[in-house]
């Protein structure tokens, strides 16, 4: 098993990430659009992917992961967890090894089923967890809210 931490670190090295299920809401504050944004000022390559936007955040939204011109490193899952075993399949078929389910408060990304395809298939795959909590200028917040849900038990130690 690897740690969280270490793991994080892995996906963070990427420098091409998609973040699926975006808001195609001005301003939104769902947590696929917090981790977009963030990771955009860092300096990340990033690229919004709704199927129902062409724009978000202002930026060119695709309609899927295979409509990225040369492709991602990483994804990171801000959909529904209904919707997390499609992209995970659709992660494996393109390719992409690297897969983050995101959680923050409340049920998230999440899928059992989408995190054990994921491994069957030699993927990183890290279910649960922010990654917005790992990056290495994390705001305030983001690392209250891993050290608060470490000690609770809601950040995953291992993937």
């Amino acid at each position: 098993m690897t740690s969280i931490s270490e793991a994080a670190a892995q996906f963070l090295a990427a420098k091409r990430i998609a973040v699926t299920g975006v808001s195609r809401e001005v301003g939104s504050q769902h947590g696929g659009n917090a981790v977009y944004r963030r990771l955009r000022s860092a300096g990340y390559e990033v690229f919004a992917i709704n199927p129902n936007a062409d724009t978000v955040e202002g930026d060119r939204c695709y309609h899927d992961l295979g409509d990225v011109p040369g492709g991602v490193d990483a994804v990171v899952i801000a959909t529904s967890p209904a919707h997390a075993d499609a992209t995970m399949r659709r992660c494996h078929e393109l390719g992409i090894g690297r897969v983050w389910m995101h959680q923050g408060i409340g049920a998230g990304s999440v899928s059992a089923s989408a995190a054990a395809y994921g491994r069957e298939h030699d993927m990183l795959v890290i279910d649960g967890a922010c990654p917005l909590m790992f990056m290495p200028k994390a705001d305030p917040g983001h690392r209250l809210m891993r050290c608060v849900g470490s000690w609770m038990g809601k950040v995953p130690r291992h993937v």
